[in-house]
């Protein structure tokens, strides 16, 4: 693991994702799940992205990263994925339970990495070079934003999700 504390940060983000996505359509109904702005992603696509994303592209591209040299990394134009998707596995049960298996998967994946790994290197999403830990970084990124997504479709925020579902009933 780097010194730097910003791969540490993007770690605990990335860890805390699934908990996040949980308490914020635990309570979410089917229909609600479903209505999206014109020209926009539903709820129930973002979290169909957020799996997707994170088994098909985030990490296959870290596997790649710690395997080949000058890796070639692919995300999936988010036009086509919402076209050819399977669309079969979208309840939200298991959605989410997909989502925490991938990235469970994932984050067991990074804690086996070696030191050296963290600086391993391949051309990023803008063609610059990118490290290994700059990509985990981004990956976290990729998170917020799409948290942020969920939270406008739904008006709530994981924060007040939270907060509710920790107080008792009266």
């Amino acid at each position: 693991m780097p010194d730097d504390p910003a791969p540490q940060e993007a770690l605990a983000q990335l860890a805390a994702t699934p908990s996040k996505l949980a308490h914020l359509t635990v309570e979410t109904t089917d229909a609600d799940l479903d209505v999206a702005p014109e020209g926009e992603w539903s709820a129930r696509m973002v979290l169909a992205h957020f799996r997707d994303a994170e088994a098909l592209e985030f990490r296959v591209g870290l596997e790649r990263l710690l395997v080949e040299p000058d890796p070639t990394l692919f995300f999936l134009p988010p036009d086509q994925w919402e076209r050819e998707r399977n669309r079969d596995r979208d309840d939200k049960s298991v959605l989410l339970g997909d989502f925490a298996l991938q990235r469970q998967a994932s984050l067991n994946l990074i804690a086996t990495m070696r030191p050296a790994d963290w600086e391993r290197t391949a051309p990023g999403p803008r063609g610059e070079t990118i490290t290994v830990a700059q990509f985990v970084q981004i990956w976290a990124g990729h998170d917020a934003a799409h948290l942020g997504q969920l939270e406008e479709l739904l008006g709530d925020t994981v924060a007040g999700a939270q907060d509710r579902r920790a107080r008792r009933p009266e």
